[in-house]
């Protein structure tokens, strides 16, 4: 087989695979949809009733029993997260206090500058003009 009878192969299975591709994405659109409409609010009440009642004839004292380490676990890893997340937060508001910190410290030295270069200006050009007598 030549090199160009392998192209063409290789371009009718992409076509292949675009087409079926397009037909998966057209399909779970119909299935989503279907999904959607077809939980109409007393098929939800019906679902919810049918699982609470196998959920609570499903041995809740031994599930309870045996969930017990899973809860503790669960919220040790939980309680982990949030006391990173605390950390995270306390040394980024910390960051922040320091640079407007030293934001409002260069704001007071530029103002101080500016009334200082004022002050002198204002000196200059009272020793070099001539008084004025109203």
């Amino acid at each position: 087989m030549s090199f160009d009878q392998l192209i063409a192969k290789v371009h009718q299975a992409e076509d292949v695979v675009e087409a079926q591709e397009r037909r998966l994405v057209a399909h779970w659109g119909h299935i989503k949809g279907t999904w959607r409409e077809s939980w109409t609010p007393g098929r939800i009440v019906v679902a919810g009733l049918v699982s609470g009642f196998v959920v609570g004839r499903a041995e809740p004292l031994r599930t309870a029993a045996k969930s017990g380490g899973l809860m503790q676990a669960i919220s040790m890893v939980s309680s982990l997260f949030a006391g990173g997340g605390a950390a995270a937060a306390a040394d980024q508001a910390q960051r922040a206090a320091t640079a407007t910190q030293q934001a409002a410290a260069a704001v007071d030295d530029s103002e101080e500058a500016a009334v200082a270069r004022a002050e002198a200006t204002v000196q200059a050009v009272r020793s070099t003009a001539d008084p004025i007598d109203f």
